[in-house]
């Protein structure tokens, strides 16, 4: 990872229900955006889940993904766009990292390629860079919740599917941060370094599947577009994450 370039950081799994944690995570951020642009990417699987309970929605997932019927969409817009992103606004700038929040299709940022099998769901995909490269340009840090829209409609997207979108619009490095200390092996170890290839491999073997094959998706995708690796790490530990952009061997490096 250069200093040259944007970094991308997507903020997910339990992280958004530990404030201790989140806390100690956007202090390392302010450290790192001391010397590089930053911009942050979350979902909130686990709000949205308790807000669709509260409401009375039943929920599930296909291969890692949430289905989302349109009736749904102003419950999960709420918990995503509106609660965890206020909050994790806030969070942000008592860091001092001076965010702004946003939905990924502010300003054309995302373009977005429907999925009507899941229901109002959508694929991002790099859009128009004018809005977050100003916003960085002028030292601010977006943080952006992962819902778009189409057509005036409201739309749920994978967050770290959004991640690498954004990461792939802005020419910059990726993070994607969960609740694992990066992708395992079926003995539990961490793989320091995955290629396409292997990656293939352990796919058709059932090793990665569900929302950690979702990650992995998007890393490939955005490993082969950028030709740069892209690092999938834990959360628990944020005090590593500066180590980890110095070159070290912190979670798992996905090459194309």
């Amino acid at each position: 990872m250069t200093e040259a370039t944007p970094l991308v950081v997507k903020l997910g799994g339990r992280l958004l229900q530990e404030p201790k944690a989140i806390a100690e995570l956007l202090a390392v951020c302010q450290q790192i955006k001391a010397n590089r642009p930053l911009l942050l990417v979350h979902g909130g699987g686990a709000q949205v889940e308790s807000w669709l309970h509260t409401f009375g929605f039943v929920t599930e997932k296909v291969d890692g993904q949430r289905v989302s019927p349109p009736e749904q969409m102003p419950v999960i817009a709420g918990a995503l766009a509106g609660a965890v992103n206020a909050e994790l606004v806030a969070l942000a700038d008592q860091a001092g990292l001076a965010p702004v929040g946003l939905t990924l299709g502010a300003g054309g940022s995302c373009r977005f390629e429907c999925t009507p099998a899941l229901g109002a769901v959508a694929k991002a995909l790099p859009g128009q860079p004018a809005l977050l490269q100003s916003l960085l340009q002028q030292h601010f840090t977006p943080v952006l919740s992962s819902i778009g829209h189409y057509d005036g409609a409201l739309l749920n997207v994978n967050a770290d599917l959004a991640a690498a979108a954004l990461c792939q619009l802005l020419q910059g490095d990726l993070l994607l941060l969960t609740d694992v200390p990066g992708i395992l092996q079926d003995d539990g170890r961490v793989m320091t370094k995955l290629s396409a290839a292997e990656a293939k491999v352990l796919v058709a073997e059932g090793v990665i599947k569900g929302g950690m094959k979702v990650k992995l998706d998007a890393a490939l995708d955005t490993a082969q577009a950028l030709q740069r690796p892209i690092v999938v790490a834990g959360w628990q530990q944020p005090e590593l994450l500066l180590p980890l952009l110095a070159g070290q061997a912190v979670g798992t490096r996905i090459y194309p």
